[in-house]
């Protein structure tokens, strides 16, 4: 059988007993702070700022002139982890000559933002530079519907970015030509 100890406690000093150090270490804690300045911000008004590095929501873009960058090549959907993407392929609309060298363009485009980790890979991935990830980090819904964004919510989230390349600008592309030869 286990012997019992019976350990007997030092008695409690006056201010001990009074909590008088600990009261006056409180207010001290509580007066250094209230001359400090403030770090609160307003939320959603003011908001932190954001690293150089952040990978915020990523979102589909439009070139300078308005046009749908996305050719439905499908590589972003292949490389995220969680398979957050999913793309269904379908034809150019008839008509627009502009994009004549262009095979497929996106029928459908959903990044479900419950699964994305914001890992950057569909932006790295992308030949035709039509996603990015923006400096958006606040993204909330009531409903797991709502967390899906759609290729129209991901245009509008994404905007129209400049295009280093003018890949599909034909002006550019011939002049690009006519300086080679």
């Amino acid at each position: 059988m286990a012997k019992t100890v019976v350990l007997e406690r030092k008695p409690l000093s006056l201010s001990e007993r009074t909590y008088l150090p600990q009261i006056a270490t409180g207010l001290k804690t509580t007066f250094s702070n209230m001359f400090k300045e403030k770090v609160t911000l307003q939320y959603p008004e003011e908001k932190p700022a954001i690293p150089k590095n952040y990978r915020g929501i990523p979102t589909l873009v439009k070139d300078p002139n308005g046009r749908e960058k996305c050719v439905s090549c499908q590589l972003c959907e292949f490389v995220c982890p969680p398979k957050a993407i999913r793309i269904t392929p379908g034809s150019v609309p008839e008509g627009e000559t502009d994009r004549a060298h262009v095979e497929k363009a996106p029928q459908e485009f959903e990044i479900n933002m419950l699964r994305c980790i914001y890992c950057g890979y569909c932006q790295e991935v992308c030949p035709e530079e039509a996603i990015f990830l923006q400096d958006e980090y606040s993204s909330s819904g009531y409903s797991r519907e709502e967390m899906i964004n759609n290729k129209e919510k991901l245009y509008e989230l994404g905007g129209t970015l400049p295009d280093a390349h003018y890949k599909w600008d034909k002006k550019k592309n011939e002049e690009d030509l006519g300086n080679d030869h």
